[in-house]
């Protein structure tokens, strides 16, 4: 008989609320292969991981500006701007998300964020403060896909990974959860999620 499901854990970036960085670099740097450019040799996806893995920012910014000290207007905008960056919720994932809460399902969530930036996230979203508890990268020194992220929010939640279902975008983090002994599906769109769980045994 396949495991009972009984913790959900939820992603946040692009499961939750929308995060694309071109949402205020299309007016900061408007040529688009020039922002490209920017974004694969300046503020790359690398350098902002270290900020979700603790790294603070202004030492981020301190480490750019030194290589491209004539970016450091388009290096500081990166933070600056940042809540333009998440600029909706997935309306529909949510719902699923507060309804699973209402059934008396236990979710968390797990999420790679800088420390920072996620205190604003949860004012704009007050949607993030509705489960029992959250996992923020920024704030322990660990990312996903390290299985030991996962292990961590586990011991610190109470959970037990074969009765536990993972929920994210990013396939190599999907991967990172199983690893760890967890369920987990990746998240392409909210019927799609719907049916997963279903798949799995939770009643939505």
């Amino acid at each position: 008989m396949a495991d009972k499901i009984d913790h959900i854990v939820f992603d946040i970036g692009k499961v939750l609320i929308h995060y694309d960085p071109n949402l205020p670099f299309s007016r900061i740097i408007p040529d688009a292969e020039e922002r490209k450019w920017f974004f694969q040799n300046i503020c790359t996806h690398d350098w902002n991981l270290e900020q979700d893995r603790g790294r603070k920012w202004k030492d981020a910014e301190a480490l750019l500006i030194a290589q491209y000290p004539e970016r450091e207007e388009h290096i500081r905008a990166f933070r600056t701007y940042w809540p333009e960056m998440v600029s909706h919720s997935y309306d529909d994932t949510v719902a699923i998300m507060l309804g699973l809460i209402d059934k008396g399902h236990d979710v968390t969530m797990l999420t790679n964020f800088a420390a920072d930036t996620f205190v604003e996230a949860r004012k704009m979203y007050p949607f993030l403060n509705a489960t029992r508890g959250i996992t923020v990268s920024g704030e322990i020194g660990l990312i996903k896909p390290d299985v030991a992220i996962f292990e961590r929010h586990a011991k610190d939640f109470d959970l037990v990974p074969e009765n536990s279902i993972f929920i994210d975008d990013t396939m190599v983090n999907v991967e990172g959860a199983r690893a760890a002994g967890w369920k987990a599906v990746q998240f392409t769109d909210a019927e799609t999620l719907r049916k997963d769980l279903i798949a799995h045994g939770v009643e939505i």
